[in-house]
């Protein structure tokens, strides 16, 4: 599933920091047309490169809570709760 197009992505971190600087040349908007397509199309890589490292962070997370018996945070610690956290699912 990797993407020949580009130089390798070496991490989460590293991935992080080169979208932002892409993020930051568009915003600019100093670019010809078909640089901006090629940072924008890095851009894509580099973001779905990210969300799939939080969703394998998220599942290895969920793993652990499972095997340590770990609760869910108490709705108190999260902002957008009202309540008691019902209603979900």
């Amino acid at each position: 599933m990797s993407q020949p197009a580009g130089p390798s992505i070496k991490d989460f971190e590293a991935a992080l920091a080169e979208l932002e600087s892409i993020v930051k040349k568009l915003e600019e908007g100093d670019l010809a047309l078909e640089p901006s397509l090629a940072l924008y199309e890095r851009g894509v890589q580099l973001s779905r490169f990210c969300h799939a490292r939080l969703e394998d962070a998220e599942r290895r997370i969920e793993i652990l809570n499972e095997r340590g018996e770990l609760k869910d945070a108490p709705a108190s610690l999260t902002a957008d709760d009202t309540g008691r956290g019902e209603g979900r699912g």
